[in-house]
């Protein structure tokens, strides 16, 4: 996922993000949920390594056109290490050529992990690039979808690459999948993860629509997801908050804090991260790669007239304009801001259109979190440290708790038993 940028209106520059495919959807592997894998976008040739003429557009026509001062490059796939170090090392020359005075550019390569040999870690560590690794938690549920071209498992292979890029003083990201086979193994998923040690998990719902309002079998359910959410933010903010960061409930913080989301499915608007393929043409949005979203091509195209355009700036609004009634008067709203647009495909109860597939499961989860996170903002405000925070928690939810007997309804008022609902997530 990537920030959520503002706007270029007139003549001012204002930020916006560009997701680069340098082998568009070619990969290594063959992940059972991909949406992305073999894609033929808008009708185009089968996806190869970008092309150095189209690789020198992007690079000089982004930096033209970014705000600043900090201009981030997404190298994304696809697989973007079958690129190789030669390629990345063109686009770091063409970077410090093109970079204008005052400002900064930084590398962030999301990568299935792989390719990244000691060589190759060198060179991102050298080269100060940000990193994101797509580990699916456990062995046993990473193995089971997540495997290369001819079958063999991945997973000793993407937590022997972690290790490596933490030996280069590289800790990257992990980005972890929700599937329907992760609800069962969230606090097992989730604590494979924080112990790999890199201080920063995001998790990925899937949601793989069918074409009408079903989705694949793999697809998380709203129900399960929530699940999900609930058991690992039980497990975190109880055990983990301060040196472990989840974004999601990071994300959650920092909106009850007072500020903005920095994760575009999160915000109240989207539309600002457009997507450079291996062969120059731009699109909407990284889930919207298609001719209905085909916005130009690098090589004719001004990147920020595009960004300002009516009908990407309609695409972008639409998000906001076209929420349910029921969502506009959710009071969760301004966490999720109806979710990303790609998930709203089914009705509210009274049958209006466009609620996010994962409304149920959001609301599970903020009803868990906020009263806890408050709780911790307040704490923090008065400069308690992070150890005390989790000690309190835990005696002020164990109290709450007391006197609730296993058979009892569930005070959360789920209407299932206390034994079979909270009682698995008290401290």
């Amino acid at each position: 996922m990537t920030a959520s940028p503002s706007v270029d209106k007139g003549s001012r520059k204002l930020p916006f993000v560009l997701m680069i495919k340098p082998v568009g959807s070619l990969c290594n592997m063959r992940c059972d949920y991909c949406y992305y894998l073999d894609t033929d976008y808008a009708g185009h040739a089968p996806a190869h390594l970008m092309t150095d003429e189209v690789l020198e557009a992007v690079v000089s026509k982004y930096l033209e056109a970014a705000a600043g001062p900090q201009v981030s490059f997404t190298w994304h796939g696809g697989e973007p290490a079958l690129a190789g170090r030669d390629f990345y090392s063109k686009a770091i020359a063409l970077q410090q050529k093109y970079l204008p005075e005052g400002m900064t550019c930084i590398n962030n390569l999301q990568t299935n992990g792989t390719l990244l040999d000691e060589e190759f870690c060198a060179f991102l560590a050298e080269n100060h690039f940000d990193v994101g690794i797509s580990i699916d938690g456990t062995k046993m549920i990473h193995d089971a979808h997540r495997r290369m071209a001819d079958g063999s498992p991945t997973y000793e292979r993407v937590r022997a690459a972690v290790e490596r890029l933490k030996a280069h003083g590289i800790r990257p990201d992990l980005l972890c999948t929700v599937h329907s086979d992760s609800v069962p193994h969230a606090v097992e998923i989730y604590r494979a993860l924080r112990d790999l040690d890199t201080g920063w998990i995001q998790f990925i719902p899937i949601v793989n629509r069918l074409g009408d309002d079903s989705v694949t079998p793999d697809s998380v359910t709203p129900e399960g997801y929530g699940e999900f959410l609930r058991n690992v933010f039980a497990c975190w903010v109880y055990h983990d908050m301060g040196r472990v960061n989840v974004q999601l409930f990071a994300e959650t913080a920092s909106v009850l804090a007072g500020g903005q989301a920095s994760l575009c499915t999160l915000a109240p608007t989207c539309g600002n991260v457009l997507v450079a393929e291996y062969d120059g043409s731009l699109y909407a949005c990284d889930h919207f790669v298609d001719q209905d979203h085909l916005r130009g091509y690098i090589l004719q195209d001004d990147l920020r007239q595009i960004v300002a355009s009516e009908v990407q700036q309609a695409f972008g609004l639409r998000k906001k304009t076209a929420l349910p009634g029921e969502c506009r008067s959710c009071p969760y709203l301004k966490l999720c801001c109806g979710g990303c647009p790609k998930d709203r495909f089914t009705h509210t109860a009274s049958g209006e259109a466009g609620q996010t597939w994962l409304c149920k499961g959001l609301k599970a989860y903020y009803k868990d979190a906020i009263p806890l996170l408050n709780r911790a903002i307040q704490m923090s405000s008065m400069h308690i440290p992070a150890d005390q925070i989790m000690r309190q928690l835990a005696s002020e939810t164990r109290s709450r708790y007391r006197n609730v007997n296993r058979n009892d309804p569930c005070p959360c008022g789920s209407g299932l038993k206390f034994k079979a609902c909270c009682a698995g997530r008290l401290p």
